[in-house]
């Protein structure tokens, strides 16, 4: 079947393909690109709009149209530009998966301005940095962050607020008078290499850096996501290799996803959102992450494509309720945010009647998927992340920056249209990751004969906890501020359940006390909770080191206990 696929990709990326593959000049370096795909995220939009009365967001009992959200989304960017905001400009959105968080998007997207998306977890001081680096002019909040903001408010600047879902506040202008009215989309031109959103990932420092993901990269993003399924689908039938019994029957005309992971995350919002607004389909909303919910949602709604973290599709499946919820209509489960474990994918395989084994493997900086795998080719190489789609140029290199081998073990780089202009006002970071057009992914990994990426390890000091990317160095500092710390080192431990959990080994200053319960109420102020360790261990010698100071985080790993951790 590698054959066949390698025909498959030849058919649909060469001249007069589907997905034909040409280069173009962009920021000075010759990019690969989708020679057919739409020019920016406005026209994408614009093209949903023949979906029609066809069902497009649900939340518990809402449902709204194609027709519907197009309304709202025109008179949200009227609304904008009426306040002054421009092509060029931000505008923040930080709130839970309500239908409106999309909404917002579109409007954006469709007038030229980037949206900011900010994580829904921070906490004061994470949202007066996210604020003051991204500089948006409006910033859309719901409830639970609208009183986070107000908390902070002397040191956000001034800000036009819009409330999703809120109590009546004064200088809150509700979604409702946002909406209201019937105008139609303001007629203006956009830049394919402008920033169409800016999400924060964490960087070299410990303070969370804006990726800038261009319209560009965000349209070869969903062409690499549809690329990846038709071209697996065309190497089977070549190959007549059959569907799982029941699979094509049972799947309805129109596909539907959950969202469940944040929206302001390229997994959610650019690689399931965005493929599945354009091919007409239903994004249903949870307020938050429930297995039993998922099921009554995916028999109810009969979902079609599960894509959460590896921990929910394992949730997923040894839910009691999963053998007595008609889960027939699921064609694709599982995800990205981290590896999927190899005994998962044959336990979706052959616990899941219907449903196929599915990965990819990305980033924030690629606007989304670098790789993407699925059904009989996962199945047989599981511990596989698959091939680089053909918008990218892929290869492993040294720490000299040399090519290694096939099979040879070195940091993967990729160059191509997805990549991001940069990081938000970090010059020097943008520097640092990307090389000639080449992104630094910073994940060791080595390449087989076909073309396919196996990720062995991260040469970045980051912790991926349930998608989650938490960086040591931000745990740190916050551990650090505490009066009574002498020495700290955090770093990532093995969990069944969400990959990674957060541990740290902390040394005190001579006579000073201070308990696991004290520590974590100290770290609570500062960052959101997901990023405060789990495991504690508070040591009365100082932390191992190198012959340069530096702490020896494998070291610690290796000698201390969880059982013996707070």
């Amino acid at each position: 079947m590698y054959t066949e696929l390698k025909q498959a990709w030849d058919e649909l990326t060469g001249p007069g393909g589907q997905f034909e593959i040409t280069t173009v000049d962009v920021r000075g370096q010759e990019l690969r690109v989708y020679k057919n795909q739409p020019p920016t995220l406005r026209e994408f939009w614009q093209m949903t709009a023949v979906h029609g009365d066809a069902d497009y967001l649900v939340y518990n009992d809402e449902r709204m149209s194609f027709t519907e959200a197009h309304r709202q989304v025109a008179q949200v960017a009227n609304w904008l530009m009426a306040q002054g905001v421009e092509p060029g400009d931000r505008v923040a959105i930080a709130m839970r998966n309500y239908p409106e968080w999309m909404l917002g998007y579109w409007a954006c997207v469709s007038i030229g301005v980037a949206c900011v998306g900010m994580n829904a977890w921070w906490v004061g001081p994470e949202i007066v940095y996210g604020v003051n680096d991204a500089d948006p002019k409006v910033i859309i909040v719901d409830q639970e962050r609208l009183e986070r903001f107000q908390a902070v408010a002397d040191e956000l600047g001034d800000r036009i607020m819009v409330g999703v879902r809120c109590e009546p506040t004064d200088g809150v202008t509700p979604w409702s008078e946002v909406i209201a009215g019937d105008a139609a989309l303001p007629d203006v031109a956009v830049d394919p290499d402008a920033d169409a959103s800016i999400f924060y990932t964490s960087g070299t420092t410990g303070r969370p850096k804006g990726a800038q993901l261009t319209h560009r990269g965000c349209v070869a993003n969903v062409m690499s996501v549809a690329f990846a399924t038709t071209v697996q689908n065309m190497a089977l039938a070549k190959a007549g290799t059959e569907a799982p019994a029941g699979s094509q029957e049972a799947t309805p005309a129109s596909p539907a996803a959950l969202v469940v992971t944040p929206l302001f995350h390229v997994t959610a919002n650019n690689c399931v959102a965005q493929g599945l607004t354009l091919a007409g389909g239903k994004l249903v909303h949870l307020y938050k992450w429930d297995a039993g919910e998922a099921l009554r949602q995916i028999e109810a709604e009969k979902i079609t494509t599960f894509s959460g973290v590896p921990v929910m599709a394992r949730e997923l499946i040894s839910h009691p309720e999963f053998a007595t919820r008609d889960t027939s209509t699921l064609a694709s489960l599982g995800g990205g945010g981290a590896q999927i474990q190899p005994d998962l994918v044959h336990k979706i395989e052959g616990e899941v009647a219907t449903a196929r084994p599915s990965t990819g493997y990305g980033m924030t900086e690629t606007c989304g998927i670098i790789t993407a795998v699925g059904s009989d080719f996962f199945v047989d190489r599981p511990d596989s992340a698959g091939p680089a789609m053909p918008s990218f140029e892929a290869a492993c290199f040294d720490d000299d920056g040399n090519r290694v081998a096939t099979g040879q073990i070195g940091e993967l780089w990729v160059k191509g249209s997805q990549v991001i202009k940069g990081y938000l006002n970090r010059p020097d970071a943008t520097a640092e990751s990307i090389t000639d057009g080449w992104l630094h992914t910073g994940d060791v990994a080595r390449m087989d004969d076909d073309g396919f990426i196996y990720i062995v390890d991260r040469k970045k000091d980051m912790v991926i906890r349930g998608g989650e990317n938490v960086y040591c160095a931000e745990v740190e500092a916050a551990i650090f501020e505490h009066d009574a710390v002498a020495e700290c080192s955090a770093f990532g431990v093995p969990d069944d359940r969400l990959g990674e959990e957060i541990a740290a080994a902390v040394v005190l200053k001579p006579g000073a006390e201070l308990s696991a319960d004290e520590l974590r109420t100290h770290l609570g102020e500062l960052m959101a909770k997901h990023k405060t360790p789990r495991y504690l261990w508070f040591l009365d010698e100082q932390l191992p080191r190198n012959a340069s100071g530096k702490f020896v985080k494998r070291e610690l790993r290796e000698s201390l206990d969880l059982a013996d951790a707070t």
